[in-house]
């Protein structure tokens, strides 16, 4: 039976939680300012139909419901 030796490296938890603080706070001070910063403008209108009364609109709603 042969036997094989086994090495493994492990870096200290604290030493890994100060890097990646580190790493995340520099990523997160930076700013993206790559980005289009004029707003779209839409051209049309909008209509609103209020023809009917809410008493119609609940009638034609049962009717829906019951078909």
């Amino acid at each position: 039976m042969a036997v094989t030796n086994m090495c493994v490296l492990t870096m200290s938890m604290g030493a890994y939680d100060e890097e990646e603080h580190e790493r995340r706070e520099q990523q997160a001070s930076k700013v993206d300012t790559d980005f289009d910063d004029e707003r779209t403008i839409y051209h049309g209108k909008v209509e609103y139909d209020s023809g009917e009364s809410a008493e119609e609109l609940l009638d034609q709603f049962e009717r829906m419901k019951s078909d």
